[in-house]
């Protein structure tokens, strides 16, 4: 039986949390003067003088209610990133607790494991990006003070997503916590793991409005877990964590749930046409399944094709020094446009490296 105090550490438990003026009156109506804000307004033509609402209640009806979850089972953060660390903070002490780590895989993890000087034990992929089960599970047996085991699905940079069975496999039998990052869940052919939050309370569950929502610019990340582990991260995040602004807009966006659902289409369209247009190009070696929006891709030198592709103003992602990922480059999913400008460089760059190898 999973207990969360076990794995929570002790400190956290016992901890008081800030209690912000927010907390205390709620209303929206009042003369104010509680908060010591600017009671003239901003210096933008916009007010943004008051603080906003440190539980973000308006826009967490409305993403639990599309997203299909509990209110409780929903913490907002800054990024996928905030949660990430507020988890690792909660569960591990520094050189004691370990992390469990799966690469080729979101690099923020092991970032900020090491922010907070927690160890990562790391488990590779198989040669074809699969979870490689038998030694998952001997570094469960052989690492007991792992806290956490961070699963990517569809992963990044792979762009392929995980056996969804081996992941249940892993969150029965692992002790503590098992985060599922699914930022790209949008453009893969298969349900969130949000629909089993009632049935494994040791799951927490990554999404972002960064990708498919196309909110980069405002950092709003989702985690969704058991209520019990959601009022954890709200008693240590930071109290005002996402602005008024963010939740405004976010919260207006979502009333237009049509346009994201035309971009996954488009998204999805895009990518179909990209493959087949790569595939032509006589430098690409390999392009990998994905059930992301990008494409992780293997070419001759990747290092020379992206040095390359940045002198055309191209910019992709260099993967070439990512454990096996060698000689990858990432492709986001472009518009048809920029995608023809992309594999019309590749291909100039495909005769220049020819001519050059007909020469030696």
């Amino acid at each position: 039986m999973f207990s969360l105090e076990k794995i929570l550490r002790p400190h956290i438990l016992a901890l008081s949390p800030y209690t912000s003026a927010r907390d205390e009156y709620e209303g929206t109506e009042g003369i104010f003067l509680d908060a010591n804000e600017n009671p003239f307004g901003s210096i933008t033509s916009q007010n943004f003088n008051r603080y906003p609402d440190p539980h973000q209640i308006a826009l967490k009806k409305r993403v639990a209610e599309i997203k299909g979850v509990k209110l409780e089972q929903l913490f907002l953060g800054n990024g996928s990133d905030e949660p990430i660390d507020l988890l690792i903070r909660a569960t591990c002490t520094p050189r004691e607790d370990e992390i469990i780590l799966v690469p080729p895989t979101y690099g923020m993890y092991e970032v900020s494991a090491a922010i907070n000087d927690v160890p990562v034990v790391k488990v590779s992929l198989t040669p074809d990006f699969a979870l490689d089960m038998p030694a998952l599970q001997q570094a469960i047996t052989t690492h007991p003070k792992a806290k956490l085991l961070f699963l990517c699905s569809p992963n990044n940079p792979t762009g392929n997503a995980l056996d969804p069975e081996q992941m249940k496999t892993l969150i029965e039998t692992f002790p503590g916590l098992v985060i599922i990052d699914e930022a790209y869940i949008d453009f893969a052919d298969y349900p969130s793991f949000t629909s089993y939050l009632d049935k494994y309370p040791n799951m927490v569950v990554l999404q972002t409005f960064s990708k498919v929502w196309g909110l980069a610019n405002l950092r709003l990340g989702m985690a969704f877990a058991s209520p019990e582990l959601i009022r954890i991260l709200n008693k240590i995040k930071p109290p005002y964590n996402i602005s008024g602004l963010t939740q405004q807009v976010v919260l207006e966006g979502l009333q237009n749930i049509q346009w994201k659902e035309e971009s996954v289409q488009e998204i999805l369209k895009q990518r179909t046409e990209l493959v087949k247009l790569l595939e032509e190009v006589p430098i690409v070696e390999k392009i990998y399944p994905s059930e992301a929006n990008f494409l992780l891709v293997k070419v001759h030198q990747a290092k020379e094709t992206y040095d390359y592709l940045v002198e055309q103003k191209i910019i992709v992602r260099d993967r070439s020094k990512v454990k096996l990922c060698e000689n990858a480059i990432r492709i986001t999913v472009g518009t048809a446009s920029e995608n023809q400008h992309l594999v019309e460089a590749m291909k100039q760059l495909s005769v220049q490296t020819e001519t050059q190898s007909t020469v030696s």
